[in-house]
């Protein structure tokens, strides 16, 4: 698998990963979280923008996508719980897999990890496959953290 940097020309082979992630979440018990439009297509033409946001190609086509952030990402500044630390740190969003190959949450986990040691990461309570996951590849369940629009998520970090 590579990763490279998404470009605005991208986006038509992307937002088939995250339809097809939004139907699987579905299937799987976790209708809300993406509900049947998110990520927007503004959201990821913004994370493009900023330079934030990947995909994973597997044979030349995309795999699975994600946006990883460095700095503060403002709905973590309070949490009803407690982050492992206060160092700078790296957040992942939007991580979503096309269904072609599996592994997608450990490369893009290995990928951010190679740009700083402390990654954040936040899932919804109904979302068991990636909790499940981020507790397979070390994180720690923090608290919770409420996103822009209100609703609440787990809160995960792990520091190598």
């Amino acid at each position: 698998m590579n990763i490279k940097k998404a470009l605005i020309t991208d986006l038509p082979s992307i937002l088939p990963v995250y339809s097809y992630a939004r139907k699987q979440m579905a299937l799987n018990g976790n209708p809300t979280q993406w509900g049947n439009s998110h990520p927007s297509v503004e959201a990821l033409t913004s994370d493009i923008e900023n330079g934030n946001l990947y995909i994973i190609e597997n044979c030349g086509q995309p795999a699975g996508v994600f946006a990883f952030i460095i700095g503060v990402e403002p709905t973590y500044r309070e949490i009803n719980g407690a982050w492992q630390n206060e160092l700078s740190y790296g957040t992942v969003h939007r991580v979503a897999s096309g269904g072609l190959v599996s592994g997608i949450l450990k490369a893009c986990l290995d990928f951010c990890e190679s740009l700083t040691p402390n990654i954040r990461i936040d899932t919804h309570k109904d979302n068991t496959i990636m909790r499940h996951l981020l507790e397979k590849e070390g994180f720690h369940e923090c608290g919770i953290i409420h996103v822009e629009d209100g609703t609440p998520r787990i809160a995960f970090q792990r520091m190598r």
